[in-house]
């Protein structure tokens, strides 16, 4: 099921998207998918459908722009270790 919706940008908002995003459409739901994803409240597999990508490419992709994979803090990371060690 798909919907449409319609999104009003100012000119000068615009104009900043449009040196990386050829399609207004496309660019709006990427942004959208990465910040849910960022957010943690979709999955990367998920992400990587709605996106129509290999879910390793999204997980890259997403990477590049500073949305890591992992989102553990040093103790959290320490503590997984610890765990798979046993």
């Amino acid at each position: 099921m798909s919907a449409t919706i319609t999104v009003k940008l100012e000119r000068e908002l615009w104009e900043l998207f449009r040196p990386f995003y050829q399609y207004p459409d496309q660019a709006v739901k990427e942004i959208a998918v990465l910040e849910l994803y960022r957010r943690r409240e979709i999955s990367s597999g998920k992400a990587a459908e709605l996106l129509g990508m290999e879910r390793t490419e999204f997980i890259r992709y997403a990477a590049r722009l500073g949305i890591p994979f992992f989102e553990m803090d040093e103790t959290e990371l320490a503590e997984e270790v610890r765990r798979a060690e046993m």
